[in-house]
């Protein structure tokens, strides 16, 4: 539940965007800055367990390099919001009238942030990593063509 809410606040922050660029009116704009403000605060908070599940990833296996790209473009993708947002707050007019080119970091990061979520389901749909007993770390890519993948299967460590 942790990365429901990052990831919805900082993806409307775009519809906000959107309906300032159309109205004109500031408290879009407002509304979009705040947005972006809870969600990378959430996405922050929520990147700590992340981190903790993916240490307990097997090495050498197919999910743990899946799970430091889901990583990595998912810091890129708060990272992003986090220049918009600081663009945002040095406009001239104020937050509330950021132009679109304050915008556009935050419109990259949501791009990214996309392909770090079908990551993330990579490793919970296809790898079963934190919610299957018998996840296969090295299952193939959803992408890719299916095989018996049963003579791949490497235990998981669970936590008592």
């Amino acid at each position: 539940m942790l990365i429901v809410f990052p990831l919805g606040l900082l993806a409307t922050s775009v519809a906000w965007d959107i309906c300032f660029l159309a109205t004109g009116n500031p408290r879009w704009g407002t509304i979009s800055f705040f947005t972006i403000v809870a969600g990378v605060i959430g996405a922050l908070v929520a990147a700590l367990p992340g981190f903790i599940d993916w240490l307990a990833i097997p090495k050498g296996t197919r999910a743990k390099t899946v799970g430091l790209y889901h990583m990595v473009l998912n810091l890129t993708a708060v990272g992003l919001f986090a220049v918009s947002l600081i663009a945002r707050w040095a406009a001239p007019l104020g937050y509330a009238h950021a132009g679109v080119g304050r915008m556009f970091w935050g419109w990259l990061g949501v791009g990214i942030a996309l392909a770090g979520a079908w990551l993330g389901g990579e490793l919970v749909e296809t790898l079963g990593i934190s919610v299957e007993d018998d996840a296969n770390p090295n299952h193939p890519s959803s992408l890719g063509r299916r095989r018996d993948t049963r003579a791949t299967r490497v235990p998981v460590r669970r936590e008592a």
